[in-house]
């Protein structure tokens, strides 16, 4: 049961909101994952990996305890809509494979605020997230590379940001010691629940060095989980504490 990385499609965007509402307490509309698909198709992906059962003939006792009906549903109305389109469409063939199963995804996009001062063209990652029993495995760092290769190669990007939350040491950890991040300061209360966030930048140089499969067999480290660092110290780093210290003289600044 391997793990394969391919590029979203609109066809796994329930699956992809499924995985977002379990997983994360930032949650999105379906437009909105619609809106990323269609305006920037070629950068965000979806980790999969197939199903053991048959759910044509599916037997309660043999799902795995990470197998939801969520799942079981999605995967028969795809089917019948398949099915249906097949038979309109004699021309169109299904090759999919119908045991698919989306364990992680992650949903980017470019730039579109047309009133920002920074006309750099850039990246920004909306959400990255991996089910719990596929954690650990080193999906979200594939995952990741693959966008960011992706906003280099088809949009030109120079840089890639996004924001995480302060508490998420696992996240942090992945973003800044592995995928090699750069915390720039610190947004209070950016979050719906009044958390803090790391607003964090990655220069993207297209090259070889920017490849996914330069890393395929390095060191896994993963998966936004926060037993990932259980039994080890975590100590704040000199950027995250440089971070702190404009925040808080930002601060003082009275306009």
């Amino acid at each position: 049961m391997g793990i394969n990385i391919r590029l979203a499609q609109i066809s796994d965007l329930q699956s992809m909101q499924n995985a977002n509402l379990h997983n994360l307490p930032e949650n999105y509309q379906y437009k909105y994952y619609l809106y990323h698909l269609l305006s920037w198709p070629h950068i965000s992906f979806v980790a999969t990996t197939t199903y053991l059962i048959d759910y044509e003939n599916e037997n309660e006792n043999d799902y795995d305890d990470d197998v939801s009906q969520f799942d079981i549903d999605t995967y028969k109305y795809k089917n019948l809509k398949l099915n249906q389109f097949s038979h309109n469409n004699p021309s169109y063939s299904n090759n999919n494979n119908k045991n698919e199963k989306i364990v992680g995804y992650v949903l980017g996009k470019m730039e579109d605020d047309a009133e920002a001062e920074d006309k750099t063209p850039h990246g920004h990652i909306t959400s990255v997230s991996v089910l719990r029993t596929y954690r650990r495995m080193g999906i979200a760092d594939k995952l990741m590379r693959q966008a960011m290769f992706a906003m280099a190669e088809s949009y030109d990007a120079k840089y890639v940001f996004l924001h995480v939350r302060k508490s998420n040491r696992a996240a942090i950890h992945l973003y800044k010691n592995t995928l090699s991040f750069e915390v720039l300061k610190i947004e209070k209360s950016y979050y719906a629940d009044k958390e803090d966030a790391f607003a964090m930048r990655k220069d993207l140089v297209f090259n070889d060095e920017l490849l996914p499969s330069k890393y395929q067999n390095g060191q896994l480290e993963d998966d936004l989980t926060s037993d990932l660092l259980d039994g080890e110290e975590w100590e704040i780093d000199d950027s995250i504490e440089k971070a702190e210290n404009i925040t808080e003289k930002l601060a003082d600044v009275k306009i």
